[in-house]
């Protein structure tokens, strides 16, 4: 059976780029994103497939211009919010990303941001690192604990569940807001609220797994911000659009959000700046799938959909 020829059009890990290399006829494009939309389109003449990266929008224009050899565009990522399901839909073009993959690598990102958070990390690693600590004491930087909070997920999906599993080790328990109940097998005794306001006012610390949708996006306004408890923790590991920065700035400059630890962003890696002045704000690059392992497990996912799609079989990881 001939390989799926596929131009990636992005840089990845050099395992990863070996492992695509040995199952695929691959054309790598690394610095694709500086690269006019023509010589992209061009380049994948007679190619099988687009493998790229979520920061990179494949949208109606783009896909309407692929060439007619083109059958797959594959994203190196969970979200498909950067491309138009429907043009692909419309082109007769598969479209593959890297679910179940990331569960482990997101759910610790996202402990390690609630701790970050809870533990006021920002703060004190800026007093080491600046010289500025002068040793113990009773009163320097007290936080709180996890241990006997309420954790409320917002989308619990796999990772959703996964950071759930982690946060009972802790002592936590857990609620969740979803469009609807999960079985008694999957939910392992968190608590479904369907109303997003009183889901809101019975947690300690929100953790934000959900897509981003029409629905989700500005989730977290002012009005909600303002139904949950005084001293609450936000944490997301989701999309950053999610959240409206303005409403959950102005709640940890006034301390109705104790912190909040927070990987992804709005106009990524534009942030917005004035979180860099939030001692309470945990920040971290993006990096909840950057792991040695997910990073190999994303790259096999997609080769196994290119190799199913080359077999005439629909693969898992197809969504389009």
């Amino acid at each position: 059976m001939k390989p799926y020829s596929v131009l990636v059009a992005c840089q990845l890990p050099e395992a990863v780029e070996r492992d695509l290399a040995s199952a695929l006829d691959v054309d790598f494009m690394p610095d694709a994103r500086q690269r006019p939309v023509a010589e992209l389109v061009a380049r994948l003449d007679g190619r099988d497939a687009l493998l790229l990266l979520a920061m990179t929008p494949a949208d109606a224009a783009l896909i309407e211009a692929l060439p007619a050899s083109v059958k797959a565009i594959a994203t190196y990522s969970v979200g498909l919010d950067h491309i138009d399901l429907a043009a692909a839909r419309k082109r007769g073009i598969a479209v593959l990303h890297t679910p179940d993959v990331l569960t482990d690598a997101v759910a610790e990102t996202a402990l390690l941001l609630l701790l970050g958070a809870a533990r006021r990390a920002t703060e004190s690693i800026d007093l080491v690192r600046s010289g500025a600590w002068q040793g113990w004491t009773p009163t320097q930087l007290i936080g709180v604990e996890l241990s006997g909070k309420t954790l409320g997920i917002l989308g619990m999906g796999r990772i959703g569940r996964g950071i759930a599993e982690r946060a009972r080790a802790f002592g936590m328990t857990i609620c969740y807001h979803n469009r609807s109940a999960l079985p008694p097998d999957l939910a392992k005794g968190a608590v479904h609220h369907a109303d997003a306001v009183e889901f809101l006012g019975a947690i300690d610390a929100l953790a934000i797994a959900c897509p981003l949708t029409e629905a989700t996006r500005g989730f977290l306004d002012a009005e909600r911000i303002a139904a949950m408890k005084p001293g609450a923790i936000v944490v997301n590991i989701a999309r950053g659009p999610v959240i409206d920065d303005d409403a959950l700035i102005a709640a940890l400059q006034s301390g109705h959000v104790r912190a909040a630890g927070l990987d992804v962003f709005t106009n990524e890696p534009k942030l917005d700046p004035r979180y860099l002045n939030l001692g309470n704000a945990f920040l971290l690059p993006h990096i909840g799938s950057s792991t040695v392992e997910s990073r190999r497990a994303m790259g096999r996912t997609l080769i196994d959909g290119f190799a199913a799609l080359a077999a005439g079989r629909n693969p898992d990881n197809r969504v389009v």
